[in-house]
């Protein structure tokens, strides 16, 4: 019978002919060989021999094939992180990078791309399981076919290491892998078990207590590999549905697992009847809430400029409804009907885009109904489209908007409960996933109980802070939902009363903010320290403070490699075999004067500094001296005009993937410093050159995976 687990311990024997990967506790397993320089994949029945080198790894994370070379990337150290109803998860720690060619090629683009997605693996939170999909909720899972191995259960979405597993899932079914490797022809289970699917995003396992009854309590946030990328160069919708920094957030609570470090939980007498906690009241319980948040769902951008608030972009509302139906089509078949939150400002840069969304909701449900209340502190607190009749699949969009900014503003935080209210009818009528396992089945299947019928999908300009706040209110109100339903909590208590689990929830729900925040804009959320403890404090407002303004450092100068490096790793960007050598896409091909007035204000800094400190001796002119200070500080005034009013040349823009908002604005940014009088002509004579060659190169890049 095929293995549909992956391998726990694989050892690696590597030669100057073959890389072979075996696994000592299954040793009548085949064992899968990748052929040097090759890459051709093959299974042997036998063991191969004349290994000169033995390791051991915890699995293969997959193989990329870069321009000069293919590499396989394997799991060197894996962290346990606790168990979820028994099952191990681990956190990746650290990854090696083995090169097919015995003698590894290096040129400066090769070098890029291997640190590229050396520092996205380390710095990404990425999680696996042998026996556990984490990739699906557990509604999901009760309804997944068991028989099959675990990555082809996987939710793709979710499989984060899904594109550099392509040989090796194309090895298994028999089928041409795109890139020319030669296997054997047919079916290979055998490849199955070396098929290992990860999960980029956040996991928190406790074991903990409510009102003395022992339970775990665990949340998870999964994030799609579709269309991930940083803050301001992946935003709103693209042409196949798939929104930017999109996640799916699980919050459970398992009671009675014998795996934790606590006892079980016996239940009341309410439980008695069979309905919850069958005979005795003792089987392993699971109680699960999805949530999930996503950019607005238009063709929508923000330019970096180098000013603090990027320039809004929105193409015509009307131009992005096939791909709407595609993203809302997806959501509808996974979860149900979509109540829709959103938290933008009603006011200011932010209207268009509320105002984009509401429109593009009106154009897809049947005779939609619109309906807004205000208060004495806006005059549209809330703002509601519901479809008239039901004709489609997408009359089960329900919209919400809330003035979350206005509401809120002043610290006054417990106004969000508003939000709540007008969604109370939603959340009862929504309900939770809860199973129960079933008795003597090994594969560890859950009877299902109740299922979760619909979602809330949550979002703000960046699906970050707002989203935060709202998401781990919902989930509160649902946690004492279930521990009501199930005896824990009687009539009007809530799990906010015992103080150490609330100290718990708390943490856990910031933790999760940060990650999220992290993984799309470079630094943790904002206003974490009310979400940790109740109120706000001056050290929070300055932790926001700082957080802010490396954010804005990051996303204008830092972020363009991180998403160099999310496009190579999802296979957003295939690089170049072409040209090996001569073209180098890394390297600044601006005009060298603009390259240069950085440099020139950083040094006319230094001499109005050293110039305005130097001691001079008491019988010494000083009107050279002075007339030093004013020249350095009329050039330094003057490059810093210059960045500021060109400061999409000075952005650090992705490199394999143009976006068409970064050239357009570069060509722009170009031909008015040409006119510029002092340097205009100057600029002139490198742009011809400079500029084809840039345009050129970056066209080159966009190879992309449909």
């Amino acid at each position: 019978m095929a293995t549909l687990l992956p391998f726990r311990d694989i050892n690696v024997h590597a030669s100057a002919s073959y890389y072979a990967f075996t696994s000592p506790s299954s040793p009548s397993t085949p064992t899968l060989v990748v052929d040097r320089p090759s890459g051709d994949l093959k299974l042997n029945e036998t063991s191969v021999l004349g290994a000169k080198r033995v390791s051991s790894i915890a699995g293969i994370l997959g193989i990329i094939k870069l321009r000069l070379d293919k590499y396989i990337i394997v799991i060197t150290k894996a962290q346990p992180m606790g168990r979820l109803k028994g099952h191990m998860v681990y956190k990746v720690i650290a990854t090696e990078f083995l090169p097919l060619r015995e003698r590894p090629l290096h040129d400066l683009d090769e070098d890029t791309y291997l640190s590229l997605l050396k520092t996205l693996i380390k710095t990404g939170p990425i999680y696996f399981s042998y026996s556990f999909d984490l990739t699906n909720s557990f509604q999901r899972q009760a309804q997944s076919d068991l028989s099959i191995p675990l990555w082809r259960r996987a939710d793709d979405r979710f499989f984060w290491n899904r594109f550099i597993q392509t040989d090796l899932i194309d090895f298994r079914s028999g089928g041409g892998s795109g890139s020319g490797i030669r296997h054997q022809s047919g079916q290979q289970p055998g490849v199955d078990p070396y098929i290992l699917p990860v999960m980029f995003g956040m996991m928190r396992i406790e074991s903990t207590a409510i009102k003395g009854t022992p339970l775990t309590f665990v949340l998870i946030s999964r994030r799609s590999r579709h269309r991930a990328g940083t803050r301001y160069f992946s935003r709103g919708m693209d042409e196949q549905g798939n929104v930017s920094n999109f996640n799916e957030t699980e919050q459970m609570v398992i009671l009675n697992d014998k795996t934790g470090r606590l006892g079980g939980f016996a239940g009341g007498g309410a439980m008695q009847n069979g309905e919850i906690g069958g005979n005795d009241g003792r089987e392993v319980q699971v109680m699960s809430y999805v949530q999930t948040r996503g950019s607005v769902p238009v063709f929508w951008a923000e330019i970096n400029t180098l000013h603090y608030t990027p320039k809004l972009q929105i193409r015509g509302v009307e131009t992005a409804v096939e791909a709407a139906k595609n993203h809302f089509d997806s959501q509808i078949k996974v979860y149900g009907d979509n109540y829709l939150v959103n938290l933008v400002n009603q006011k200011g840069r932010e209207e268009r885009v509320k105002k984009a969304y509401e429109q593009m909701i009106k154009l897809l449900v049947s005779s939609p109904s619109e309906a807004s209340q205000g208060d004495h502190m806006t005059d549209e607190k809330f703002r509601t489209v519901e479809p008239g009749s039901i004709h489609n699949q997408f009359d089960r969009l329900h919209y919400t908007y809330f003035d979350f900014h206005n509401e809120t503003k002043g610290l006054q935080w417990h106004r969000a409960q508003l939000l709540l209210d007008e969604l109370k009818e939603a959340l009862v009528k929504q309900q939770y996933f809860r199973g129960i396992d079933m008795p003597g089945d090994p594969s560890g299947r859950l009877e299902v109980r109740n299922q979760q019928t619909s979602v809330i999908r949550t979002n703000c300009m960046d699906c970050l802070d707002r989203t935060n706040v709202v998401q781990s209110m919902l989930a509160r109100w649902t946690l004492n939902k279930m521990l009501l339903d199930v005896g824990v909590l009687q009539r009007g208590q809530s799990a906010s009363e015992d103080p150490q689990f609330e100290d718990l929830f708390r943490n856990i729900w910031a933790d999760n903010a940060d990650v999220v925040s992290k993984s799309y804009s470079g630094t943790g959320a904002l206003k974490t320290d009310f979400t940790r403890t109740g109120q706000r404090t001056r050290a929070g407002a300055m932790q926001d403070l700082n957080n802010s303004i490396t954010r804005y450092v990051r996303n204008n100068f830092a972020d363009g490699p991180r998403q160099d490096g999310f496009d190579l790793f999802l296979g957003a960007y295939l690089p170049s075999t072409s040209n090996i050598g001569s073209t180098l896409l890394f390297v600044d091909r601006r005009p060298l004067l603009i390259q240069s007035i950085p440099y020139i204000l950083a040094a006319s800094v230094f001499m109005v500094v050293v110039a305005t400190f130097t001691r001079r001796l008491p019988d010494s002119t000083t009107w050279p001296l002075r007339f030093l200070v004013v020249f350095w500080f009329a050039v330094g005034a003057w490059c810093l005009r210059f960045i500021i009013a060109h400061g999409v040349l000075y952005v650090n823009w992705p490199k394999l993937n143009p976006l068409p908002w970064a050239t357009d604005g570069y060509q722009e940014a170009v031909n008015s410093v040409q006119k510029d009088k002092l340097i205009g002509r100057w600029v002139g004579k490198y742009e011809r050159a400079a500029s084809t060659t840039r345009l050129s190169h970056l066209e080159e890049g966009k190879k992309r995976i449909e």
